[in-house]
Formats: C-alpha cells, structure tokens, sequence
C-alpha cells in the first residue's frame, strides 16, 4: 500500500529560482487572455501608490519548493505589492514569495472554453494551480473568471482553505491589499467586445482606462469652452 504525505505536513520552502531552471513556454490560449490582463494593470497607473513597489504581471512563474522539488505556476494575473527591487541587468522571470517579497495578494485565472488545473488540488504527481495557491502560497484571493459568459469566482482564504466569496450588493469584491473593488463589466475595449474584470474604488468610482480618461478630459473642456462663450467668451479648444 502506498502513502502519501498529508498536504500539511509537507516541507515547503521558498528558494531563489536558479538562472538555468527551465521554465516552460505554454502558449497563451487565445487572443483575450492578454487583453484581459493589460486592461486590469492600465488603470492601476494613475495610482501612483499601488505600482510602488509593485509587481503586476501575467503568465509569469509563481514559485515555491514542495519536499525540495521546485515548483513554478504561471497565473493569468497576479499583483504583489512590496517585493524586492531587481538590480539585476537580467529581466525578472519568476518571484518566491518570502524570499523576494510577501505573498501575492491576489492571483487570477481566465478559463478558456476548457479548463485545467485551475481547480485541482492534486500535488502527488502534478501539482493542481488550485492546491498550489490554496496550501502552497496561501494567496489570500484567488479568482476564476470566464470571459465568455462573465461568471466571476472570488474566493478568499479563511484558515486553511478558500471559501467562495458573496459580491455586494453591486456585485462587486472588496480586495484588501489593494483596497479596491473588483466587478464585470460588459463593453468594447482595445477592439473586443464582451465581459471584462474592472476595478472599482471605495467611492463606488469606476478607474478608467486612459482613452477613458482623454474622453473624459474632452468633454471637461468643452463644457468649460461652452460656459466661455455663454459668458461672451470666445474660446477655442
């Protein structure tokens, strides 16, 4: 009879990942994957705290050592806010929680029309993203979102294990770390139309994307223009 060792008593560590460790080169699965990811970093921008000493990244390796087996996951998304500053002349390619920084305060997954081990929580053989963020990293949001329909998972670490979160009653997450909400919002950005993941702040303010904020910026000045002119002013923007 074979035994395993029970997920908690596993020895997990948390090396530097070595320059010459192969990592593996996945494809992206589909042209929204990147889309999705860039518009949850662009807004960020005009928050100048939240990008200091940030790392906001997608498919970019995740690692830990399980029994002394390096083990990297590559979430769709993931934002760690403080980590180490890289001096090397070298671009990053992974981060280790506890040794370059803290924990990931929030990790994401996009499903694609099939899913893999977005939900699995083997770690005999393979080891399942769900187990890896959960018992591993012990992330303290994880979240699944399927962009075809718009289903949003958020599920937050209680103890040992992730417990599904119920949205507000807007429909959207608080996400501490971040101290921002998190919702779906359908509509056409960067040439695709449909679901998107967008952050809210605690005013019920939508962060906009910076063509929003041009536009927004546009329409600012034409009603100035028109108060001018009402005023017997007349001025051109």
């Amino acid at each position: 009879m074979i035994t395993q060792t029970p997920a908690s008593q596993l020895s997990i560590t948390w090396p530097k990942l070595p320059e010459d460790f192969p990592l593996p080169d996945d494809p992206v699965e589909n042209t929204d994957q990147p889309l999705l990811a860039a518009a949850l970093r662009q807004p960020l921008t005009a928050v100048p705290e939240l990008l200091q000493d940030a790392l906001i990244v997608s498919n970019f390796a995740l690692c830990a050592a399980i029994q002394g087996r390096t083990i990297c996951k590559a979430p769709d998304w993931m934002y760690v806010r403080p980590v180490q500053s890289w001096h090397s002349t070298q671009p990053r390619r992974s981060y280790t929680p506890h040794t370059e920084g803290v924990v990931p305060q929030i990790v994401m997954e996009f499903l694609s029309a099939t899913y893999g081990e977005e939900y699995s929580v083997e770690f005999t053989e393979g080891v399942g993203k769900w187990f890896f963020y959960e018992k591993v990293i012990r992330v303290p949001h994880y979240v699944i979102f399927r962009p075809e329909t718009g289903r949003l998972e958020v599920y937050e670490l209680d103890s040992e294990s992730y417990r599904l979160q119920t949205p507000d009653e807007t429909g959207r997450y608080l996400i501490l770390g971040l101290d921002l909400f998190l919702g779906v919002w359908e509509g056409t950005h960067e040439g695709r139309t449909g679901y998107w993941l967008r952050w809210w702040n605690a005013q019920g303010e939508l962060l906009l994307w910076s063509e929003e904020r041009a536009e927004q910026e546009r329409q600012r000045a034409e009603r100035l223009a028109q108060k001018l002119r009402e005023l017997g002013e007349n001025i051109e923007f």
